[in-house]
């Protein structure tokens, strides 16, 4: 298999043109494309919206410029900061443009990191801008916040549907109507995981499970919870995980909704919502987002 067969990076966008933005986001972009010059910038938005892909379309297209690439989530401690973004950031560029550092990610990296970057961001900036994304803007700390200016990514889910209904067709996939809108309603936002699911469902031929019932799924979870069968809670999960496409976070917000329209008395449902927002906080911070939900399930008082 080779990268073109992956759907997902076959129809990553790699220009300002083919990137799919709000309009407003679109015309600031222009402009700097016209200005050739950009501010450091901050991208928030939920996994597969095109964070990343914004960015590498920043210097492979817009400015054409040198660049460093960093996955901040698995370079994440000081001495990232101290050794490869200052040893870029304080040399001049070949051609005399400024340069850019991308961290992706970049919530990933630990409290010293991010005040180590803030340093470096005021220093250099005569020499290297920086674009930083990330999944979730309260880990970033204020004062980094504050050097860069704001893009919280999102777009109209008309221009969804339409991009996988070119890709569709680029494809020739097969797909009932019902199908491919319980498609863009189970992934929508995520560009990444509604491609990943059109092409699982083109090799399937047409046999992928695209419904996901999550009442269903959740009171046979709050049965065996009631009847103590523990072990058996885990095997059903771990059973399921293909209908939810490992999505732990979608899961806790269905389970959250779940709990709040569940009759009970009021006093056990707001311990129970109390419960799932905790451990909902620590899935993006955890090693195995299995064993927090299946830990979640347990830990409910109902």
């Amino acid at each position: 298999m080779t990268i073109s067969d992956i759907w997902c990076e076959k129809y990553r966008p790699s220009t300002l043109n083919e990137i799919i933005l709000d309009r407003s986001t679109k015309t600031y972009f222009n402009k700097v494309q016209v200005e050739q010059n950009i501010p450091n910038v901050l991208f928030v938005g939920k996994p597969g919206i095109g964070k990343t892909s914004l960015a590498k379309i920043i210097v492979n297209d817009i400015l054409k410029c040198q660049y460093l690439y960093i996955n901040a989530s698995d370079e994440n401690g000081i001495d990232t900061i101290r050794t490869k973004v200052l040893n870029f950031a304080q040399t001049k560029s070949f051609f005399g443009q400024i340069k850019v550092i991308i961290l992706d990610e970049c919530d990933g990296l630990s409290i010293d990191a991010q005040k180590a970057l803030r340093n470096s961001i005021e220093e250099y900036h005569d020499l290297t801008r920086f674009v930083l994304t990330a999944n979730y803007k309260h880990k970033i700390i204020p004062a980094l916040q504050s050097r860069c200016q704001l893009f919280d990514l999102t777009f109209q889910r008309n221009d969804y549907i339409i991009k996988l209904i070119s890709i569709a067709k680029a494809e020739d996939v097969k797909i009932s109507k019902k199908d491919f809108n319980s498609i863009t309603k189970n992934c929508y936002p995520d560009f990444r995981k509604g491609i990943n699911t059109l092409q699982k469902y083109f090799l399937s031929n047409g046999k992928q499970e695209l419904d996901f019932d999550s009442k269903e799924f959740f009171n046979g979870l709050m049965d065996l919870l009631v009847n103590k069968k523990y072990s058996s809670i885990r095997k059903i999960i771990i059973e399921n995980e293909s209908l939810f496409n490992n999505d732990y976070d979608e899961l806790f917000k269905r389970l959250f909704d779940y709990m709040y329209i569940t009759r009970m008395d009021e006093e056990k449902k707001r311990d129970c919502l109390i419960t799932v927002s905790k451990y909902f906080y620590q899935n993006s911070q955890c090693i195995d987002q299995e064993i927090n939900f299946y830990s979640c399930i347990l830990d409910l008082n109902i």
